[in-house]
């Protein structure tokens, strides 16, 4: 059976009253497998029942699959070495779109299970190190490139860098990407709203300088895939958001220091769900994406919550 987490390492705490329809009182946060390096990049897969994540330090690609009728599931080897891969998600066809740090590029896996590099550079220099990602539903890909996995031996290799941090887009049938955002230190994780007219980025800072700056931004987002009016949204304490997930009603599962923050579209802070390990990223899924996995530093967590995730 899941290892269920002790009560005294977590819980629930409420700042909204509207947060207590969220969480069930008898879903208890379970840590389904542990003993990892650095876990990461989350992705459901509905087809396959599995969950797909990254052992990012240690070059391979994880794979969760579901039990069956209460029976225990299990973590094996998806792929390795994985080149370092970090955040992944599926496009319109269902191909699994690949972060990786190694290779400093997006990738795709084809039907036949071949790897195709989808963009490795921008105006003729390489990429830093795609680091997220996220696909519309016209199929366009958003993905971010900060410098951290360039910084040293342990995410990739340490290089230099050729590029600003930046986020960008690949439009749909095009092969190069677009610089979008390219005022920020550290864009990290990112999400769309459920009705795709909000693009919200994790700024993770300058890791180089000893108080970056962190928050999560919010960007409109026009019908062309224009952004604009782009304005700070939240701040997550302790630590800072990483990687972030969405629900339907489009409330915002951010990662912290100290397990999830949740907040409301308009950044009021909803409530928080303790993890006994520095979350680094989030993702829904099950059946009904009603469960909510959680990457925690070296484990890989899941809580079933009373809400569901947006639909892709």
């Amino acid at each position: 059976m899941p290892n269920f987490v002790d009560a005294d390492a977590t819980g629930v705490e409420v700042h909204d009253d509207r947060f207590l329809g969220a969480v069930l009182g008898n879903a208890w946060l379970e840590r389904l497998a542990t003993g990892f390096r650095w876990v990461e990049g989350p992705v459901w897969m509905g087809d396959w029942n599995c969950l797909l994540f990254q052992d990012l330090p240690a070059n391979r690609t994880m794979r969760w699959s579901d039990g069956v009728f209460g029976a225990e599931g299990r973590a094996e080897i998806f792929r390795a070495p994985s080149h370092y891969a970090n955040g992944q998600a599926r496009d319109r066809e269902g191909r699994l779109l690949t972060c990786s740090h190694g290779l400093r590029a997006v990738t795709r896996t084809e039907r036949d299970g071949s790897v195709t590099a989808i963009a490795d550079s921008y105006d003729g220099r390489p990429l830093n190190t795609p680091n997220d990602i996220v696909v519309a539903r016209d199929g366009t890909i958003w993905f971010s490139d900060p410098l951290y996995g360039l910084l040293s031996d342990y995410e990739g290799g340490r290089r230099l860098s050729e590029q600003t941090p930046a986020v960008y887009r690949i439009p749909p049938g095009s092969d190069r990407p677009e610089r979008m955002i390219d005022d920020l230190a550290g864009p990290n994780g990112l999400v769309l709203s459920p009705d795709e007219r909000r693009l919200y980025v994790s700024e993770t800072g300058d890791e180089t300088r000893a108080d970056p700056d962190q928050f999560i931004r919010v960007y409109d987002l026009t019908e062309d895939g224009a952004l604009s009016n782009g304005r700070e949204f939240a701040r997550v304490a302790p630590g800072c958001s990483d990687g972030m997930a969405i629900d339907e009603s489009g409330w915002l599962w951010s990662s912290a220091r100290d397990g999830v923050h949740v907040f409301a579209p308009d950044g009021t802070l909803l409530g928080k769900v303790f993890v006994p390990e520095r979350v680094s990223n989030l993702a829904f899924g099950g059946h009904l994406l009603n469960r909510l996995f959680i990457t925690g530093a070296t484990s890989l967590y899941a809580l079933t919550v009373n809400v569901r995730g947006a639909a892709a």
